[in-house]
């Protein structure tokens, strides 16, 4: 088992602090990094403090509270350059909003400021080569791109652009281990990566249901988290499939199974018009599924329930479970 080392940066910028941004912050800050950050929001020392503390939560039921002294400081800075610029930033973290424009002024702002350090984007669709195009030291950008809870879930893509220095990559690939994660180099550059490009076949499919009233928000969601999301969460969709293939393994599962992939069960091609009357739907259904909690809520319910899951397989010294363990003996 590999222990995760503590990270070799010890302060890093945040630049953006909403959901993901907010989330990379806890996770730095619980693993000693002090971390400097903007966000042209009013809201955003609320955000970050109210994200800190469901995360602070979320590793006391894993058991890896850290003690207070080994907790990374945060400052708030009023300006992109104020905090990419302060001594000793190693890291910026950039987790603005996906508009292409936006990235390019935000990095651009970045690599000005700071001429040194890893410049990671949080970007969900876009590839490091095009997000690099205007800057100076295009050498110095990489895609890490994390899964919401940032300071839960352990996956993180890495991807690389055309003209990402390979040694940085390898320091990207190591710092995210140092931060507890599993980082997944993507091998070649592809829009939206490879957890999104799954997850957007699973959101067509659950948009058409919806839209042919054949179920509603909470069915759906039922029948993930009853049923194949529970095989997903420590096995993934091959591994699952091969001991579905019996003793003949996945060979045997694809003999059985393979033809189905022609037959008229998916649109995944295709996807429903957005309607007002279909955004109605969703948005009144979701309202009845989970209007009883707010988001805060709803976060600590989802962390416990994660953490348990993560507990699990630590136990079993299985899949995401060994993040933790490393975690744990780091």
């Amino acid at each position: 088992m590999t222990v995760a080392e503590r990270p070799d940066i010890t302060i890093a910028a945040a630049i953006g602090c909403g959901v993901i941004g907010a989330g990379w912050v806890a996770r730095l800050r619980l693993r000693g990094v002090d971390v400097h950050a903007y966000d042209p929001s009013p809201q955003a020392g609320q955000v970050l403090a109210e994200v800190y503390e469901n995360a602070l939560l979320a590793w006391r039921e894993l058991g890896l509270e850290p003690a207070a002294d080994e907790i990374g400081a945060l400052t708030m800075c009023d300006s992109i350059e104020a905090a990419c610029s302060a001594d000793g930033v190693g890291l910026v973290v950039e987790s603005v909003p996906e508009r292409l424009d936006l990235k390019h002024s935000t990095l651009l702002a970045i690599d000005a400021a700071n001429p040194t350090a890893i410049i990671a984007s949080s970007t969900s669709g876009f590839k490091p080569s095009v997000l690099a195009e205007p800057l100076a030291h295009p050498e110095r950008l990489v895609v890490a791109h994390p899964f919401n809870p940032v300071y839960l879930l352990p996956l993180v893509e890495i991807v690389a652009g055309e003209r990402t220095d390979p040694a940085l990559t390898d320091r990207a690939m190591a710092l995210y281990t140092a931060l507890g994660m599993h980082p997944l180099r993507v091998r070649a550059e592809i829009d939206a990566h490879i957890a999104d490009r799954l997850l957007e076949a699973v959101w067509r499919e659950a948009l058409w249901l919806v839209n042919d009233g054949i179920a509603t928000t909470e069915e759906i969601d039922d029948a993930i988290r009853y049923g194949f999301g529970l095989r997903w969460a420590q096995m993934g969709l091959f591994e699952t499939y091969r001991i579905a293939g019996g003793l003949g393994g996945m060979r045997h599962f694809i003999g059985q199974f393979g033809e189905c992939l022609s037959w008229p069960w998916t649109k995944l091609m295709d996807t429903p018009e957005l309607t007002d009357e279909l955004i109605d739907t969703i948005a009144t259904q979701s309202d009845a599924q989970s209007g009883a909690y707010d988001v805060r809520e709803l976060e600590r319910i989802r962390d416990r329930n994660v953490a348990a899951i993560l507990l699990a397989l630590e136990r079993n010294d299985w899949g995401a479970g060994r993040t933790v363990a490393a975690l744990r003996d780091g």
